[in-house]
């Protein structure tokens, strides 16, 4: 069209390729998300709302390579009473780069800071972390297969308990807090069956200099967890995922914390119908939950459920529906029920309601 137009461009003034040059190639998004959690005698009246806004910037350096720079407000509570010009926590939750080797669309080299980083991979339910993680990963896929492999360090979680302060023989105070900070090695393979259907296995081992140090608290003696999962995708609109992961602790730790037991699993099921798609109004689904975690089955991370608090020593079910109700926007609801304690005498939890509004743009 430029050659086309040529004379009528230049009658114009208007050079195309001087219009090219400022466009440039960094394309902006964001989203946004209100929402409100209520749990009994834990998240009521304003600590049952929050908030959060996010940016991303994509930008394509050239036809393999891909930079990516996104900033978060981090969830905001309305319960924080300080003034609006003291909360300037604004805080970098994406900065990475994605390299494709040569043409090949099959391996794929990641660096940097992603925003959601989920143990296990996106298909499982990333029962332990899914949160920010600074990272290297390579990555292989093909139609049937692929095989990741990275080292990184998580930047979100906590032990259970919180921080801990531990004092050793020469009375010095050593504080931790939990697994923030804590560095580990990973490696996940999948195989693909058609339809999305996909099963996986992975593993994480983790490494802190907590470990040799302390064992007063369980989830400072983490040596590794392993997990794998199904993902059966059947009939036109459903989905069926099973995910089984254990976490293993030092050999070494304090009998008073875990028992005779050096080892705790989880089991996780989820039946889906539907799928709720940002960009197309009136698509939804529906989804039912079962959980099963033994005591010390959770390490304390920033977990990629939507549950929160107590996640161990639990057998509960959920169940939630998501709707987009209009072009880049979806209204979620879930809600946990027969919730009780797995082991011991304790109380069981009070149940868990959550519901959101979130916008894309």
């Amino acid at each position: 069209m430029a050659d086309e137009f040529a004379d009528e461009l230049n009658n114009l003034g208007v050079r195309v390729s001087a219009l090219e040059n400022r466009v440039g190639n960094v394309k902006l998004t964001g989203d946004a998300r209100i929402r409100y959690v209520y749990q009994k005698d834990n998240k009521e009246n304003d600590k049952s709302w929050d908030y959060r806004v996010r940016l991303r910037a994509n930008a394509m350096v050239n036809d393999n390579t891909k930079v990516t720079y996104g900033i978060s407000t981090g969830s905001k509570s309305f319960a924080e009473n300080g003034k609006a010009e003291d909360e300037n926590d604004i805080f970098t939750d994406i900065a990475k780069v994605d390299y494709n080797f040569g043409g090949s669309k099959n391996w794929a080299l990641s660096v940097g800071r992603t925003d959601k980083y989920v143990i296990g991979g996106s298909k499982a339910y990333g029962y332990n972390y899914g949160d920010i993680f600074d990272r290297a990963e390579l990555k292989y896929k093909n139609d049937n297969f692929m095989i990741t492999g990275g080292y990184g360090k998580f930047k979100a979680g906590s032990l259970a308990g919180g921080a801990f302060t531990f004092t050793d023989d020469n009375d010095v105070d050593h504080v931790y807090s939990g697994i923030k900070g804590a560095k580990t090695a990973y490696a996940l393979i999948e195989g693909s069956f058609g339809n999305g259907t996909a099963i996986g296995a992975y593993y994480n081992n983790i490494m802190s200099d907590q470990y040799n140090e302390i064992e007063y608290a369980r989830n400072s003696s983490v040596d590794d967890l392993w997990g794998a999962y199904a993902s059966f995708n059947f009939g036109k609109d459903w989905n069926l995922l099973a995910n089984y992961e254990r976490v293993n602790y030092n050999s070494n730790i304090n009998s008073d914390v875990r028992g005779d037991e050096d080892s705790a699993a989880v089991w996780i099921g989820r039946l889906t119908y539907g799928k709720a798609v940002m960009a197309t109004p009136k698509t939804w689904d529906a989804w039912v939950e079962y959980l099963n975690a033994e005591d010390g089955a959770f390490i304390g991370g920033s977990t990629n459920s939507w549950r929160w608090g107590t996640m161990d020593n639990l057998e509960s079910w959920g169940a939630g529906i998501d709707y987009t109700f209009a072009k880049n926007a979806q209204f979620q609801v879930m809600q946990s029920f027969a919730s009780k304690v797995k082991d011991g005498d304790g109380s069981d939890p009070e149940e868990q309601t959550r519901a959101q509004f979130v916008f894309a743009f």
